[in-house]
């Protein structure tokens, strides 16, 4: 199949402290020639207050004002978005998948879904969704697990927990800060046996979720690498990350001009 090629380069961060940071995970991806791109708006109206795109393979992360609603754009379809939420103030109080299903009682993120701390505090609560469940069981990719399910030929197959490790240092956290997270878009359905499988998504190009943050919230994400699963079909595209005051008119606004990776990125006292 014939493939087109997007940036392709290691990505250096500033750090706090007034460093740099390499990332470990190449920025930019071949995808597919032709596969279709739906860069979406929106699902809340509001002013704009922050709209990036996300690059295949990047992280990305920033501070959620309390009462701010994110939308993340699933831009190519079946595009994983791992993705970690800590408390902008106290980051030692970050999402629970623990406390997060047993409030609920139930094992899948839908509309509705209040996504707790470690706390049992509402960090986030998922106002609109386009897909039927999103998923926080199945953890993300990382080398380790990746050699473990796939064979040593892989060992080099940087993921998700790498993509985590270069935005934390960037944000002052570290390996211990790296808990079970979100995987929006990505399908892991629950067996009545009990038994999880990673099997082809159920989202498309455009398909949206957005949700709304109870207090200030740092939003870490991770555009996943994966290509030895069907969680990003194979075919690893881009991500939309728009963020508006519900409080303030107007509409979603334009896309933003160029990748996440690309642009000057924002520091932990950034709000969005």
């Amino acid at each position: 199949m014939a493939t087109t090629q997007t940036e392709s380069t290691s990505a250096t961060y500033p750090t706090t402290s007034g460093g740099t940071l390499p990332s470990t995970v190449p920025v930019g991806a071949v995808y597919a020639e032709g596969s279709p791109l739906d860069w979406g708006t929106s699902l809340v109206e509001g002013a704009v207050v922050l709209d990036e795109k996300v690059a295949p393979n990047a992280p990305w992360s920033a501070v959620v004002t309390e009462g701010h609603v994110l939308t993340i754009v699933d831009v190519g379809g079946n595009q994983s978005a791992d993705c970690l939420l800590f408390n902008a103030d106290d980051p030692e109080e970050r999402y629970s998948v623990p406390d997060t299903l047993a409030w609920q009682g139930n094992a899948y993120v839908r509309t509705g879904t209040v996504l707790r701390s470690s706390e049992g505090r509402p960090l986030m609560t998922v106002v609109a969704n386009e897909i039927d469940r999103q998923d926080t069981i199945g953890g993300a990719c990382g080398k380790e697990s990746n050699t473990l399910r796939y064979g040593h030929h892989v060992m080099f197959h940087h993921g998700c927990r790498e993509n985590f490790l270069t935005e934390a240092g960037r944000r002052g956290l570290g390996v211990r800060d790296i808990v079970s997270n979100l995987n929006w878009f990505m399908n892991v359905p629950v067996e009545a046996d009990g038994a999880l499988g990673i099997v082809d998504g159920m989202s498309a190009p455009g398909r949206r979720v957005a949700v709304r943050a109870e207090m200030d919230v740092l939003v870490m994400v991770s555009n996943c690498p994966q290509m030895n699963n069907p969680c990003n079909d194979f075919n690893p595209t881009p991500l939309r990350m728009i963020v508006v005051d519900p409080a303030c008119g107007g509409g979603p606004g334009p896309v933003a001009g160029g990748p996440r990776s690309a642009r000057a990125p924002r520091t932990p006292g950034d709000a969005a």
